[in-house]
């Protein structure tokens, strides 16, 4: 079966397929084209827009070079399909920048690359650590992508000697970051939904994204709301039983009264059934007061979680029952209440407080 890097390495131009282990369509030719209905640096839309192209015919042959031409705030940057490998950080200074694939299809247009924790630093001075693996950092408040896929291809299996597995497809911090209609892919730890420190609630919308991976791999502190987004756990050659891992390890900070929400997603899985536990709550060493937090409200669970014991604890001094996990009228086998005691449910009335526009207050993210 061929591995992710493998399906990556085979994406050419648009309407390439990409999916886990699966390779990729037969490529078309590059289209005459490449920004689509979003024009070009001959038809620029507006005068703030960028646009990005591999083979020359953009503004830059590269994302990061036209992120750092994109000073001020509120400017455009378009990308054309293709596989653009490199890191990427958009720093605090691009304020209410916005990234956008040229394709309607985010499989078409990836932002890659293959870094661990457990990487060497290039001056010898040490590993890059869980953030410095990220594939794109994104710091800067105000952050929109669109139809982006956002991948980190570093695999346990071709580093058997690496401890530090995680490898971040993207670390956000910035308040009011949207992500609509994009994919990340990895394995352990693919998407941070962070903030930039502790005194800082950062806002997250995501909106008809994919997300997948095995271990905890949609973690941190932000204010996150996941909105009709589908994850998918996957399969795990190197352990053989389970739990396999964790969808969700949020590090709410404890004065924040919002953590992670979900509403009207799924869950599904690669995964033998009942392998993948739903969440486990993430008290780091730099903030062991947080207060994790998670509802899952309105969502298809799928056979992969364990529905009688879909929780677990990181850490012995910090347990589930502990911290803010609820439910609220989910459906599917793996939204099964067997135990009532592991499924914490909110009631009707408590529910009224968990929806999308308590989280995300003042802000209405653009569609």
């Amino acid at each position: 079966m061929p591995t992710r890097r493998t399906a990556l390495s085979l994406i050419a131009g648009a309407g390439a397929t990409l999916a886990l282990g699966t390779p990729a369509a037969h490529a078309r030719p590059a289209h005459p084209r490449p920004f689509g209905r979003y024009g070009s640096p001959a038809r620029r839309r507006d005068p703030r827009t960028l646009y990005v192209d591999a083979h020359g015919r953009g503004d830059h042959t590269d994302v990061q070079s036209a992120v750092d031409a994109a000073t001020g705030t509120g400017r455009t940057i378009v990308i054309a399909a293709g596989v653009h490998r490199a890191t990427l950080v958009v720093g605090a200074g691009h304020r209410d920048l916005t990234l956008i694939g040229a394709s309607p299809d985010a499989r078409d247009t990836v932002l890659v690359y293959g870094n661990a924790a457990g990487t060497p630093k290039s001056d010898g001075s040490g590993t890059l650590g869980t953030s410095g693996s990220a594939s794109v950092t994104v710091k800067a408040a105000g952050f929109t992508a669109r139809d982006l896929t956002f991948a980190n291809d570093w695999l346990r299996s071709d580093n058997p000697e690496y401890t530090g597995t995680q490898a971040v497809a993207i670390k956000v911090q910035g308040d009011r970051s949207a992500f609509h209609g994009c994919r990340f892919l990895g394995h352990q730890d693919t998407l941070y939904a962070d903030s930039p420190s502790l005194a800082v609630f950062a806002r997250q919308y995501y909106r008809d994204c994919y997300v997948e991976g095995d271990v905890d791999f949609v973690f941190g502190r932000a204010s996150a709301v996941f909105d009709s987004c589908h994850f998918r756990t996957l399969t795990r050659t190197d352990r053989a039983s389970a739990p396999y891992g964790f969808v969700f390890a949020p590090s709410t900070a404890g004065a924040n009264p919002h953590g992670y929400l979900v509403v009207r997603s799924c869950v599904t899985s690669t995964a033998p059934d009942g392998y993948y536990k739903l969440a486990r709550p993430w008290v780091p060493s730099s903030d062991p007061t947080a207060h994790p937090m998670l509802t899952v409200r309105e969502s298809l669970l799928g056979a992969g979680i364990d529905a009688p014991e879909p929780y677990g604890t990181m850490s012995s001094g910090f347990p589930w029952q502990d911290q803010r996990f609820a439910e609220h009228r989910n459906t599917g086998p793996g939204a099964r209440i067997t135990v009532p005691a592991n499924r914490p449910q909110l009631s009707a009335f408590e529910a009224r407080a968990h929806l999308p526009a308590h989280w995300l207050g003042d802000w209405r993210p653009r569609g």
